[in-house]
């Protein structure tokens, strides 16, 4: 599932080659055609994301909201090219400067501002918000320390952060090294101020060169899928730091990775 550094990037490509042109907007699929019509030939205002969801905002009032969920992906092709529709392509938009391919989403639907509001209301702070980020890191230490879940439970809460997934919950906790299992309620206040301002680091750095590079020597260059993190996906071998064997265990139905001898 795409982390909340892709669905910002995909919000930046939207403002750069939709926003401010009457897009033209359908549905090769079927599934979103009487959603289409809604905001087809309606001007882009902005685009915008809050954790992995996606904001399209049209002069008409209307927002279309997106969730790329585990399968939907993006496709983006030049203004000149007309691509055959190839597979269950949701929805395509059209402007003067590119094509664009919505394929296999979770959710994709025309809102009412009164709707956006409420997803809003739902959605814990995104550390790449930049507004009152300040005001966002207190109502994510609040929320930590208020709870007695683990805090590898509590950072794939989308109520509690926004946009943080399985890669970014691993390698934030190895950074900070929180073991996983510790209760929210049980972590000193300062450390959770240190993993938001962690957070707010990589992501940006997702941002910027579209990986999740979470070691600090890598943020500059382009290293391969295997260099980039510390624990994610390393199960089973040496950790990078104390040489302990990295852990692999379901928590929450998901994947957690974890070094015992570095998270305690």
């Amino acid at each position: 599932m795409p982390e909340g550094h892709t669905v910002h990037r995909n919000a930046n490509d939207f403002n750069k080659l939709f926003a401010g042109e009457a897009i033209t907007i359908d549905s090769p699929q079927g599934r979103f055609a009487f959603e289409a019509k809604k905001i087809n030939q309606q001007v882009l205002l902005r685009a915008r994301a809050i954790g992995k969801q996606l904001f399209l905002e049209f002069e008409n009032g209307l927002t279309l909201r997106i969730h790329l969920g585990i399968y939907g992906k993006w496709a983006l092709h030049p203004a000149g090219d007309y691509p055959d529709v190839v597979g269950e392509v949701r929805a395509r938009f059209r402007s003067s400067k590119a094509i664009a391919e919505l394929r296999g989403p979770t959710v994709c639907e025309v809102i009412e501002p009164v709707e956006v509001k409420l997803v809003e209301q739902r959605l814990g702070p995104d550390p790449l918000n930049p507004d009152a980020r300040a005001k966002q890191r207190e109502r994510f230490v609040e929320k930590v320390l208020a709870s007695r879940l683990p805090i590898g439970q509590l950072l794939m809460n989308q109520d509690v952060v926004a946009g943080i997934g399985n890669v970014y919950r691993a390698e934030l906790l190895f950074r900070a090294g929180i073991e996983p299992h510790t209760p929210g309620n049980r972590l000193p206040r300062e450390l959770v101020e240190r993993l938001w301002i962690d957070a707010v680091q990589l992501l940006k750095v997702g941002v910027k060169t579209s990986f999740m590079i979470t070691r600090d020597e890598l943020f500059t260059k382009r290293p391969s899928k295997a260099d980039r993190n510390w624990v994610y996906k390393r199960n089973g071998e040496p950790c990078r730091k104390c040489s302990t064997t990295i852990s692999l265990e379901i928590m929450n139905s998901r994947k957690l990775y974890w070094c015992s001898g570095c998270q305690k």
